[in-house]
């Protein structure tokens, strides 16, 4: 067991990552990452769809508008650098009907604002590029977004890392608690620390607890569930296809995206669940499932876009409703050519509890010898290796 180190990182997810290698590159050492599974790629930073996006979904005086794009040209040359798979394939982004015309050109609007490269085509060009798309009158291509494997990634940077003889990991090592300001309580022992990162996802709002921060946050999970559309099909998805969202609220609804092993995925879901780990209908349910019950009741009672989610996702657990969900997009659809797909992923949305808004941006916050990342929902896989190089720069002298 190691017992100090100068910078200990909570969450060995993308973000946890990609600062300590950014850190290294920085000349930092003695850096300690404490992760509580057994490996890495469990959550999050395992289970999304490993879409690089380009943004396009972003208000353009956002973190996440900032960091997106970067992050995604940073990801790309990376997995071209390693080896690892990855496809420029683009995607685009279509409408149902006539009335998300003009939110289409908002998304085209702020695109070009936040510098992604982004066509308004017409439905002969969508064919041309994705045959069974549909759309009415006009759909958005983004010619930026990419596809790469999460898992390939986590693996690599966790290599690179232990390769530097800078990065030590300390895998199904849980933080519990603090003595002091510098000294962390973890199922493994105490470890002192002079600087701590809080990348623990999911569980960012508790590590920040410990700290005396994010009393005022509450974080909401949401259930991504997804389908696999079948591979005999006389049809299929050559990139990905996606919806015109409802850009008040902070998800992009299902959607169909082809891996980089060649599967065509559709989803995900944004079903509120009852565990920030609640994969399973029952499975992942814990003590905390009556207090994330109760709060999102008062949600669904205080906020009317959290109520329009509570009141359309969860039917989405039926495939009736999912597919038809998904049949909007497409031209040729059956309800049997979606088969089952174990991939399911949660998305921890943060919330102000006083105004009991979620919350849109990533949020940075330094207090005394500790960092937050708060809210590191999608983007933040994209945005992980810009956002580590502004966390760096910031917020560690350089030596």
């Amino acid at each position: 067991m190691i017992d100090k180190a100068d910078i200990l990182i909570v969450g060995a997810g993308i973000i946890g990552l990609t600062i300590a290698r950014e850190l290294v590159k920085n000349g930092f050492g003695d850096i300690v990452i404490i992760e509580k599974e057994p490996e890495l790629g469990r959550h999050a930073s395992g289970r999304n769809s490993g879409v690089l996006h380009a943004g396009i979904y972003y208000s353009p005086d956002s973190l996440k508008a900032k960091s997106c794009l970067n992050g995604n040209f940073l990801m790309r040359a990376y997995c071209k650098e390693k080896g690892l798979p990855l496809l420029e394939n683009g995607k685009v982004i279509v409408t149902r009907t006539a009335e998300e015309l003009p939110v289409l050109e908002e998304l085209y609007g702020r695109a070009t604002a936040n510098g992604a490269k982004v066509e308004l085509i017409d439905e002969r060009q969508l064919a041309e590029l994705e045959p069974n798309a549909r759309t009415v009158g006009r759909a958005l291509y983004s010619h930026y977004t990419a596809v790469v494997d999460p898992k390939a990634v986590l693996k690599s940077l966790k290599r690179d890392l232990e390769e530097s003889g800078r990065v030590t990991f300390l895998l199904d090592c849980r933080l519990t608690g603090l003595k002091g300001s510098g000294r962390a309580v973890t199922s493994k022992g105490e470890i002192a620390f002079n600087r701590l990162v809080n990348a623990a996802g999911a569980h960012c709002d508790k590590v920040g607890r410990l700290f005396g921060i994010a009393d005022k946050y509450r974080l909401i999970p949401f259930k991504g569930v997804y389908r696999l559309l079948r591979k005999d099909l006389p049809f299929t998805v050559n990139s990905s296809i996606y919806p015109v969202p409802d850009i008040r609220n902070p998800f992009l609804g299902v959607h169909f995206t082809r891996s980089v092993h060649g599967d065509v995925y559709v989803g995900p879901t944004a079903i509120p669940a009852f565990g920030r780990e609640n994969y399973g209908i029952i499975a992942g349910i814990d003590a905390e499932g009556f207090a994330i019950a109760f709060e999102d009741l008062v949600l669904f009672l205080a906020n009317a876009k959290f109520r329009s989610v509570a009141l359309s996702e969860p039917v989405k657990y039926f495939p009736g409703f999912f597919y038809r969900d998904a049949a909007r997009l497409v031209k040729e659809l059956d309800r049997r050519d979606l088969v089952a797909a174990s991939k399911v992923g949660i998305r921890p949305q943060l919330v102000d509890w006083e105004t009991k808004q979620m919350v849109m941006d990533f949020m940075v916050v330094a207090e005394g010898a500790a960092l937050h990342v708060l809210n590191p929902i999608s983007p933040a896989f994209t945005s992980s290796m810009d956002l580590a190089q502004g966390i760096v720069a910031q917020h560690f002298s350089k030596r």
